[in-house]
């Protein structure tokens, strides 16, 4: 009994579908002129209204000072990414400043990271689960020290500077403006 109510309640729907009220719109063309604005980038209007949210993101991006609570014990140093040297293991929540973020992404002053293993230059033996946690810079300066509970992070990129600079005259060299 209930079987014909559902064929006949199916059909009704897919009648209802059909009619021209509910089609979908044709998919619309864009101009030309459209298209090359797309692929250009953002408008002025965009670029003025940014401007001093990514100059002010630029500058965040110059130093990493956050500090981390959590179960853990390791120590890292760096002087850029050839020259590091880090072993241990920690899985943390931090707060502060991120450093650079090598994508065009909010750096929120928070997150959790978990790490563990040796890297020392290019040979890196550890695995890092941050999502979009912090990320060391190329030319990265700088340290880290995790004692148990409590763990700081320090460091500055200068490369970021460069970054800064050519962003006040409206380049992106690291390609994180918004």
């Amino acid at each position: 009994m209930r079987r014909p109510f559902v064929a006949l309640a199916l059909l009704s729907a897919l009648g209802a579908c059909a009619s021209p009220g509910l089609r979908p719109a044709p998919p619309v063309a864009l101009a030309d002129d459209a298209s090359e604005e797309l692929e250009a980038g953002p408008s002025v209007v965009a670029a003025t209204l940014l401007y001093l949210p990514n100059r002010v993101f630029d500058l965040l991006d110059l130093v990493r000072l956050r500090l981390r609570v959590g179960p853990g014990f390791g120590a890292g140093v760096r002087a850029t990414e050839l020259a590091d040297v880090t072993l241990g293991g920690w899985a943390t929540a931090f707060v502060g400043l991120r450093g650079p973020r090598g994508e065009t992404r909010v750096p929120w002053p928070f997150g959790f990271e978990t790490y563990a293993g040796a890297e020392l230059s290019i040979l890196d033996l550890s695995t890092e689960e941050s999502g979009p946690g912090p990320g060391y810079g190329a030319a990265e300066i700088g340290l880290g020290l995790h004692l148990l509970l409590i763990g700081a992070d320090v460091g500055v990129e200068p490369l970021e500077l460069l970054d800064l600079l050519a962003g006040l005259a409206l380049f992106d060299p690291a390609g994180d403006d918004f």
